[in-house]
C-alpha cells in the first residue's frame, strides 16, 4: 500500500514538473522520485509513462478550469505577514491523533519552532524551516510536502527551502527507513547535522500540552533576529 501511494505521490509531482517546466517524461520522473523518496528509487516503483500522462491530464483541466496558479500565494512584500498568511490556516488543520497528539498542525509547528529555538536561537533559515515546515497542508492535503516547497520557493533562501525538502528523508534515516544512497547523499550536505536536528525537532514537536509560543510571537522573534543580522 505504501508503496502504491508513493507511486501515485511521484505520477502527480512529474506531471507537475512536466506542465510547469515542460520536462519530458523521464528527466521529470526522476525529479519527482528523488524529492519525494529523498534519493533512489527502484525502476519496478516508478510510475509508468501513461500513469503520469493521467495525471497530467487532470492537472491540465485544473488550470484550464481555474486559470490560476495551483497554489494560492500571499499578497504582500512583508515577508513575515506572508509567513504569518501561510501559518494561520493550520489551526484547522487536524492531525492523526496516533502520530500527533497534540491536535493541529499549527500547534505542531510552534512545538518544533519552540524547540528548534533552544538548539540554535540564532539561525534564522533553520528556524523558519522548522516554522514553516508544513504550511502546504492548509492548501494541498493530498501533497502537502510538494505544496510547501512551491509556497516558500521566493520567500525563504536556498538553504532554508533544502532543510524543508530534505526533512522527510531524515525523518525516514530516524526510522531506519532510508537506502545507503540517499543516507550518502544527505551526509554530503554542509547541512546534514543541522537536517537531522530538524527531523529529530519535528519527532518532538508532537506533546498534548508542550511549550509553544504564539503565532506572533514567533515572528517577532525572527523578525528581530533578521534585523540584528542586517545591522
Amino acid at each position: 500500500m505504501a508503496q502504491d501511494k508513493l507511486r501515485q505521490q511521484i505520477a502527480w509531482e512529474a506531471a507537475r514538473l512536466m506542465y510547469e517546466r515542460r520536462d519530458s517524461f523521464h528527466r521529470a520522473k526522476i525529479e519527482a522520485a528523488r524529492r519525494l523518496a529523498g534519493g533512489w528509487v527502484h525502476p519496478r516503483r516508478l510510475p509508468s509513462h501513461r500513469e503520469i500522462r493521467h495525471e497530467l491530464e487532470s492537472l491540465s483541466r485544473h488550470y484550464h478550469e481555474t486559470d490560476e496558479r495551483l497554489l494560492p500565494r500571499p499578497t504582500t512584500d512583508d515577508r513575515f505577514e506572508a509567513y504569518r498568511a501561510l501559518l494561520m490556516p493550520l489551526e484547522e488543520v487536524r492531525l492523526s491523533p496516533e502520530k500527533h497528539p497534540e491536535g493541529d498542525a499549527l500547534y505542531h509547528s510552534l512545538q518544533v519552532f519552540e524547540l528548534a529555538r533552544r538548539e540554535l536561537p540564532y539561525d534564522e533559515e533553520f528556524l523558519l524551516a522548522a516554522l514553516l515546515h508544513d504550511v502546504g497542508k492548509a492548501v494541498e492535503p493530498r501533497q502537502p510536502q510538494l505544496a510547501t516547497l512551491e509556497l516558500l520557493t521566493d520567500l525563504v533562501t536556498e538553504r532554508c527551502l533544502w532543510l524543508i525538502e530534505n526533512r522527510p528523508a531524515a525523518a525516514a534515516w530516524l526510522d531506519g527507513q532510508l537506502g545507503s544512497r540517499a543516507r550518502k547523499r544527505l551526509e554530503d550536505s554542509e547541512h546534514y547535522e543541522e537536517l537531522m536536528l530538524l527531523a529529530r525537532c519535528d519527532r518532538a514537536g508532537r506533546v498534548a500540552g508542550g511549550d509553544a509560543p504564539e503565532v506572533d510571537e514567533a515572528l517577532d522573534y525572527l523578525r528581530n533576529l533578521a534585523e540584528m543580522c542586517d545591522e
